[in-house]
């Protein structure tokens, strides 16, 4: 499995994407291993999609989709612009409510970096924010969508390691509410010392932010309907995902009237394409799957890593640094296949609860989209603000720091994420 490794690697420094990359790779397995009948590569590419708790994803993706054409994104903006308007770099602050806000809605953080930079670049840019420090905004606080339901990472991470996806739903929100306290709390201290004065010179009446809370109920009550949903057996999760498109179909139509014909049928058409990125991914890792299960690799690290310590903070550490390097190079989807089926055989020889781990795993591994040589986000966010990814970069350096607080809170403080889960799951 080593060879398969280096190849995989080598393909996508030769500029490869990553989907061939892993198909390419997966099939070289089988090549080289007499005993395995090539005929198992077609079953193990179609096995994933056959996954009733995959069909969330696609799902999640279409209702992600219908909600930024019906209105939810513009009311949602206007919320966290009164609530942040007598802060310090309120423009930025808006940014970070926005995700915390829109992490229900979109799903994904690569999406909602590059939505928050069209929206906030040319105010930033008339306010006289830097467009480095405007794009590590726009792509660190859009890494609060990782945890916050319905994560597509979750989804992944639950199908794939046999998780139960309502518990890490449930638990994502403490994760996602430190990530979001911790990067204002960075905006206000960086803004201030840039000079980013508040927009306000006095709190919003209580009137004002009631009305905005009013026109957003929809989008809030969301995520709360779709884990009360699971919870009691309305629906399981892949369902959700079918109730999540009917509902934002019903709040477009006949709540906000915005869906028109026309945005629908561009909605269909963005989804087809978002789906099919995802689907590829997904389907041929299956080869690349069944290649580390056939070759005992999650026994042989677990067996490496328990042999260096038995610790299981030390372990986490070790697991999480993998993850971080892992994440800067490949994109979050493809290590959350390939990594999970590895990594949570390790983490639970030692006693590590696997919806604490991945809850940390998708955090820490969507941090990659930010952090160089490949972060997809940091290359996104720079194009779209304009300004180099060298000095995105730069400016990134205190949303890094607020982000690994975070992780290690999260990590040494494990009934503090598992209280929402055990509470409403048992």
């Amino acid at each position: 499995m080593g060879l398969v490794f280096i190849l995989f690697l080598l393909l996508l420094l030769l500029g490869m994407p990553a989907a061939f990359a892993i198909g390419i790779s997966g099939a070289f397995f089988f090549f080289v291993t007499p005993d395995l009948p090539l005929a198992i590569t077609v079953q193990r590419v179609l096995a994933p999609t056959q996954s009733f708790n995959m069909l969330a994803v696609p799902l999640f993706v279409f209702a992600g989709n219908l909600m930024n054409n019906t209105g939810i994104t513009n009311r949602l903006i206007k919320l966290a612009n009164v609530l942040t308007g007598r802060m310090h770099g309120n423009l930025a602050q808006t940014s970070c409510l926005l995700s915390v806000l829109m992490g229900g809605v979109s799903g994904s953080a690569n999406a909602d970096a590059a939505m928050q930079c069209r929206i906030f670049r040319p105010a930033m840019q008339e306010k006289g924010y830097s467009m480095g420090y405007g794009a590590a905004v726009n792509g660190y606080t859009s890494l609060i969508v990782a945890t916050i339901p319905p994560s597509m990472g979750l989804i992944i991470y639950g199908s794939v390691g046999e998780v139960s996806i309502g518990r890490l739903f449930m638990g994502g929100f403490v994760p996602a509410i430190l990530l979001g306290i911790a990067y204002m709390f960075t905006i206000r201290q960086t803004a201030k010392a840039r000079g980013y004065a508040p927009e306000r010179t006095e709190r919003a009446p209580i009137g004002e932010i009631g009305k905005a809370a009013l026109d957003s109920i929809w989008a809030l009550l969301f995520p709360v309907i779709l884990i009360v949903g699971i919870r009691f057996g309305i629906f399981t999760p892949s369902e959700s995902g079918a109730f999540a498109c009917v509902y934002a179909i019903v709040i477009g139509m006949f709540v906000y009237k915005e869906l028109t014909i026309e945005k629908f049928k561009e909605t269909l058409k963005n989804t087809a394409g978002d789906i099919g990125i995802i689907m590829i991914l997904v389907s041929l890792s299956g080869i690349f799957g069944y290649g580390i299960v056939y070759d005992r690799v999650p026994q042989a690290l677990a067996a490496f890593l328990t042999g260096i310590t038995d610790n299981k903070y030390l372990l986490f550490f070790i697991v999480m640094l993998m993850l971080t390097l892992a994440g800067t190079c490949i994109e979050t989807t493809v290590v959350a296949l390939l990594m999970t089926p590895i990594l949570i055989p390790v983490v639970t020889s030692v006693g590590i609860d696997p919806v604490h781990f991945g809850l940390i795993m998708m955090t820490v591994v969507t941090m990659g989209i930010m952090t160089p040589p490949m972060g997809i986000a940091l290359f996104t966010t720079s194009s779209l603000m304009k300004c180099s990814p060298e000095e995105t970069t730069r400016e990134s350096v205190p949303f890094i720091i607020a982000t690994l607080v975070v992780v290690c809170i999260c990590v040494f403080f494990e009934d503090l994420i598992l209280f929402l889960p055990n509470l409403v799951f048992g």
